[in-house]
């Protein structure tokens, strides 16, 4: 008795995978089909089979299905060749259809075996079985998969040549425009890829985002990030924004960006109104969960990862987010999440980023640098220069840390970001405190209103006994940032110059900005008792010297 092999693809379009994979069982081992005489049936059935299985996600056992599917595939010019010199021999006249041709096709199940195989982590084999198929024979979907996996072993040529294909294929593939300016190629060339459509009359068209226009522009915003030009970004996605409102994707780019050169309140700003026109959006929601953090909004924290666990827990972001909102309350529970996302996508950088953090805090410095350079191999942004500097000096490795913070301005010089992270090199030292000033003032002069840079001048101030200049400056920023930060570096000035009540004004100034600031508890803690007239360092030494490792948070909160 046969199993009808119309039932099978039925229940294959159908989505009843589980069903499609029981009745593959029985048609696989019909009895009706010889192995030897016809082999293209034998392969069909096991490639049909074999997309029972890879659709419900029984990948190794589609692996091993499809293989053999391919060994029947490879008998049957063997069979033919037989066929027709016995036919031959017998003088008989044979038509086309006497012959077995097989119906599947070679390099559709080379290309399910490597998406099998990349679906259980096994890259090297996903590469292999590519590499198998013969370039002009490559469609659109091999291309890129080939591109992911070339990208991921560091092969960068052949990657951009696979990406470069995707897009002779179809210029809208958007994820391989972002991977080609990662890898380095000038928006110039990626236009050559694009189609060219000038309008019926032959002028160009009045509207400058028309059909080709607006794509044009999103590969120089993708240039731009690429080559560390944040603000040249983030300017055409707004333009973007502006022709397509509402554009989740534009929305979660701009927010990445803003998060990442720590334009918080944006950043911020961007991925709320993503969620609200997409509640169901899980790409970066790694990157708003740390800007939840640093805000101290333990709330809109829990309920963030609580939606995330629902909508997808497998993904690494949902990992990264778990990890941000453990941290130090369990920095050990936190660093297993974050390792859980790099073990999901080894390409993952905030699982990077996070894990590095950690180590920071958990006085590792080793292996904190360790993370920051896998991130900053992944792509390199400020975060991960800024953790290196931070590691290098906890290492006392100041030549390391120098290095690495030139890096960073040469990458973006015109970032005060940047300059300011060459400024706290110099500035470990008591002998580069004056070169550190000057770093701090000129990324003062590129950006105004970064108070970074004005907490860290305020603090060299202090430390050369320039306590008036140091306030003067910080009271010029209270006018405009709202920031508990702020007001803690006023109230330790003052509270250094015996200046008790104002110090206390900023101190609780601080704790209604943010109730969860350790460095205001602190502070204001031993305020206290020196208004009593009780020595704060005499009852407890160790809660004094942890109350000194808590006045660095403020600064520390830029590195995320």
């Amino acid at each position: 008795m046969d199993v009808p092999k119309d039932q099978m693809s039925i229940l294959l379009d159908c989505g009843l995978y589980n069903s499609a994979q029981m009745l593959g069982c029985f048609l696989v081992s019909s009895s009706s089909v010889n192995n030897d005489t016809s082999p293209h049936l034998k392969a069909e059935n096991l490639a049909l089979h074999g997309d029972a299985l890879f659709r419900d996600k029984e990948y190794r056992r589609a692996i091993h299905v499809y293989k053999q599917a391919l060994q029947f595939h490879k008998i049957v010019p063997k069979v033919n060749s037989t066929i027709r010199s016995s036919l031959s021999a017998s003088n008989r006249s044979s038509s086309p259809n006497s012959f077995n041709v097989s119906a599947i096709n070679e390099n559709e199940v080379k290309f399910k075996i490597a998406t099998c195989h990349c679906a259980i982590n096994e890259n090297r084999a996903a590469l292999v079985e590519l590499e198998a198929i013969p370039s002009k024979s490559r469609n659109l979907q091999m291309n890129l998969l080939m591109g992911k996996l070339y990208r991921y072993f560091k092969h960068n040529r052949p990657a951009i040549s696979c990406y470069k294909e995707c897009l002779r294929h179809c210029p809208y593939i958007l994820e391989a425009v972002t991977s080609l300016a990662e890898l380095g190629i000038q928006a110039k060339e990626i236009f050559s890829l694009l189609p060219q459509t000038p309008s019926r009359s032959g002028r160009p068209p009045f509207d400058q985002f028309d059909s080709s226009r607006w794509l044009q522009r999103y590969v120089e915003a993708q240039c731009c990030i690429a080559s560390n030009d944040y603000k040249g970004g983030l300017e055409i996605f707004s333009e973007l924004l502006q022709r397509f409102p509402n554009n989740v994707h534009i929305l979660l780019e701009m927010a990445k960006v803003e998060a990442i050169i720590g334009k918080n309140d944006e950043a911020i700003m961007n991925f709320e109104k993503a969620r609200s026109i997409d509640p169901y959006v899980v790409t970066y929601m790694d990157e708003y969960a740390m800007l939840l953090k640093l805000k101290s909004d333990p709330l809109k924290l829990n309920k963030l990862v609580h939606d995330l666990l629902n909508i997808d827990p497998a993904r690494p972001e949902v990992f990264v987010a778990l990890s941000v909102m453990c941290e130090r309350k369990d920095d050990r529970a936190a660093l297993s999440n974050a390792e859980k996302s790099i073990r999901i996508d080894e390409r993952h950088i905030t699982g990077h980023i996070v894990k590095g953090n950690l180590f920071l805090s958990m006085n590792q410095p080793e292996a904190a640098v360790a993370a920051f350079r896998c991130a900053q191999e992944l792509r390199s942004d400020l975060r991960s220069y800024q953790g290196l500097v931070r590691s290098y000096l906890a290492l006392s490795k100041t030549k390391e840390a120098l290095y690495a913070a030139r890096e960073a301005m040469k990458a973006m010089p015109q970032s005060a970001k940047a300059l300011k992270l060459v400024g706290d090199v110099y500035a470990s030292n008591s002998s580069g405190r004056e070169k550190a000033k000057k770093f701090y003032e000129s990324a003062l002069r590129l950006e105004p209103g970064y108070l970074g840079a004005a907490l860290a001048l305020a603090e060299l101030h202090v430390m050369e006994g320039r306590n008036y200049e140091a306030v003067t400056l910080l009271e010029r920023y209270l006018k405009d940032w709202a920031d508990d930060s702020l007001h803690v570096k006023l109230a330790q000035v003052f509270a250094a110059t015996n200046m008790m009540q104002d110090s206390l004004s900023h101190y609780q100034a601080a704790l209604r900005i943010n109730p969860l600031n350790e460095a205001a508890k602190k502070g204001l803690e031993r305020l206290e008792k020196q208004m009593k007239g009780v020595d704060p360092d005499a009852p407890e030494e160790e809660e004094d010297n942890d109350g000194e490792d808590a006045d660095g948070d403020p600064e520390d909160a830029e590195i995320l």
